[in-house]
């Protein structure tokens, strides 16, 4: 299957969940569109983390 993606696309937008920790834990949403035009973005994904299994 062919990649729909090429390197230089711009990527679409989407939201994913995401936690603030300090001073106090803070769960919100992220949108990309909140950040094109400003700055650089950068997704790591770390499945599993900081869960006790």
């Amino acid at each position: 299957m062919a990649n729909p993606f090429q390197v230089g696309d711009t990527a679409p937008d989407f939201t994913l969940p995401g936690v603030i920790t300090k001073p106090d834990i803070q769960r919100l949403d992220v949108k990309l569109s909140d950040y094109r035009g400003r700055q650089n973005v950068v997704l790591a994904f770390h499945p599993f983390a900081f869960t006790a299994i």
